[in-house]
């Protein structure tokens, strides 16, 4: 695809932003490319984990300039339907069965925020940069607002959404968009330790925990909560996966789902080294 970068390296998917000369901005291609892109490995049952990184300096600068004219004139149902698909991207992502890590190795603003928002776990160089800055623009985050919202917590949110300031990679860890932030000779190693430790975990549970923290998060603890999760462990358990794991435990051997692959089995390539931010 003419905006994306796309590697497979056995039960693990590799998606690049893949427009280093444009510091990786979107536009309606590469939100269809990544609607469709995403949409098809959510059908892959063979997938353990995709990581969703960037080629060049920076990870995303948001909306592309020309794009941005181009909607300058934009009527309100054209305006409506642009910010529908955009809307897709970001939900087509989000509900994405597999586990999506992102790797952040520069700037990231704008709707870039909304996409590491989107995914399950987030690593991030020192060097990468932060910014919800639609205000600027005399605009609102909206389309991403449910995903950094969920991230960052209202507080941060309300702090972040009207100020525009860029803030750090450490920032971004504290209030909750990050979770681990390393230097940048480390990020693609660091990475790999997370899809190293996803890939050994049983596929039908993992894929079983991310949907479980969708449905229980948010709920209240009632009794028709409790029998949901009751429910859930014993589906779980007496699955073949978990009947495989339990005895593979117990007899003191490697499960039969389990994945030999090292945390730096994909190598990166020059594209995907961080580099200095302007």
């Amino acid at each position: 695809m003419p905006t994306l970068d796309i590697q497979h390296e056995g039960h693990v998917a590799h998606v690049y932003l893949n427009r280093p000369e444009l510091r990786n901005a979107f536009d309606a291609d590469t939100i269809a490319e990544l609607t469709h892109t995403f949409t098809e490995l959510a059908t892959d049952t063979a997938l353990r984990a995709i990581v969703l990184g960037a080629h060049g300096k920076a990870f995303c600068a948001g909306a592309d300039l020309n794009w941005m004219r181009a909607m300058a004139d934009f009527s309100w149902a054209e305006n409506h339907t642009d910010g529908a698909r955009l809307a897709n991207m970001l939900w087509t992502i989000a509900s994405s069965p597999v586990p999506v890590i992102a790797k952040v190795q520069g700037d990231c603003y704008g709707g870039g925020v909304g996409l590491v928002a989107c995914c399950d776990v987030v690593v991030a160089s020192r060097q990468a940069g932060f910014c919800l800055s639609e205000a600027k623009l005399g605009l609102i985050p909206a389309t991403i607002s449910p995903y950094v919202i969920d991230a960052i917590g209202e507080r941060a949110a309300r702090r972040y959404f009207v100020t525009a300031e860029r803030f750090t990679a450490e920032r971004a860890q504290l209030i909750g968009l990050v979770h681990e932030v390393c230097a940048a000779d480390e990020l693609h190693e660091t990475t790999q330790q997370v899809v190293h430790s996803i890939v050994h975990n049983g596929p039908v549970a993992v894929r079983a925990c991310k949907q479980l923290v969708k449905d229980i998060g948010k709920m209240p603890l009632t009794t028709d909560l409790r029998d949901l999760t009751a429910r859930r462990i014993a589906d779980i358990r007496a699955s073949d996966e978990g009947r495989e794991g339990l005895q593979a435990f117990l007899n003191k051997r490697t499960p039969a789902w389990q994945l030999d692959v090292k945390p730096t089995a994909i190598q990166a390539g020059p594209r995907d080294r961080a580099e200095p931010n302007d």
